[in-house]
């Protein structure tokens, strides 16, 4: 079915949110949210209190999204595992494939991001940002090589934050490439796999914790303060079940780990955010997902 596409344009004061009937979605006075699942991929974009003008088009493994003038914005579609209740290990090899043109004026990036629970975490592999590098101020775990691109491994935590489960304190796991896939107002041809699980294999044999059932695997475009448009032409999901098996899958090469976590330098610091309902980016909400915003904390941002 040809899903019609959605508009949000808010003006000086917050306007009525303009959306076909056949996309569900749910919005608070401050906020403009969407959610649902098409072809069974989840998706979900989230506007901060309605600010400047947004606009997502989901259809089955694709999207297309754009901002301007916005505060927090995102847009991300993925798979939702958490009626398994199993670990990544138990899950099989997950791979992702994307095929992106992606366009960051300013604050913003693209990643596949997640949870797990029990042990809760938020995690974020990052190919491509804007004009900053995330995630500012973390710890330094050491790096991993996957098909191809050096990853900078990084915590950080949250603390009395909103998540999956309401308010609590976790961690965020990061695998950020050490040469960003996208360029600041510049439009991106991203295209490549990510070996979802060689990352989680990769943190593990860092040190960090990766015991929990995991919750989700997505595709996500985000933007701070900033403008931008993606066209995200494809996302597509492999596992070791899968009967096309999984293509280009790499075993991850030894983790250069540092002796002690130190702090990586530059950015800002993120850790005191207090946005959003749901495991994302910025106090983005992430309510189709079953959880609560983790994220970015842009409070030491100077921009605007």
């Amino acid at each position: 079915m040809k899903m019609s596409k959605l508009r949000k344009i808010i003006g000086g004061t917050v306007s009525a949110l303009m959306i076909a009937s056949c996309i569900p979605f749910s919005a608070s006075a401050a906020d403009q949210q969407i959610r649902g699942n098409i072809g069974g991929y989840d998706y979900e974009m989230w506007n901060q209190n309605g600010q400047g003008q947004v606009s997502m088009e989901p259809a089955a493994g694709s999207f297309t999204c754009s901002w301007s003038n916005i505060e927090n914005f995102l847009a991300r579609m993925g798979k939702n595992f958490d009626s398994q209740k199993k670990s990544y290990k138990e899950l099989g090899r997950i791979t992702l494939s994307y095929d992106v043109e992606y366009t960051p004026k300013g604050n913003s990036y693209m990643c596949v991001y997640g949870w797990t629970k029990n042990p809760l975490m938020e995690y974020y592999i990052v190919e491509g940002w804007g004009d900053w590098e995330p995630p500012g101020n973390a710890d330094n775990y050491g790096s991993v090589t996957l098909n191809g691109s050096v990853y900078k491994i990084r915590k950080s935590m949250r603390y009395n934050q909103p998540s999956l489960e309401g308010n609590a304190t976790f961690p965020q796991y990061w695998s950020v490439r050490q040469t960003s896939g996208s360029r600041n107002n510049t439009t991106n041809y991203m295209k490549g796999t990510i070996d979802v699980s060689g990352h989680f294999d990769a943190w593990s044999k860092a040190g960090l914790d990766m015991s929990g059932t995991l919750y989700e695997v997505s595709l996500n475009i985000e933007g701070y303060r900033s403008n931008g448009s993606a066209n995200v032409k494809k996302i597509s999901f492999l596992t070791a079940s899968s009967p096309e098996g999984v293509d280009g899958d790499e075993a991850p090469q030894e983790v250069q780990s540092s002796d002690t976590p130190q702090i990586a330098q530059g950015g800002f610091d993120f850790s005191q955010f207090g946005g959003g309902q749901q495991g994302g980016q910025g106090g983005f909400e992430f309510s189709q997902f079953g959880g609560g915003q983790g994220g970015f904390d842009f409070s030491q941002f100077g921009g605007g």
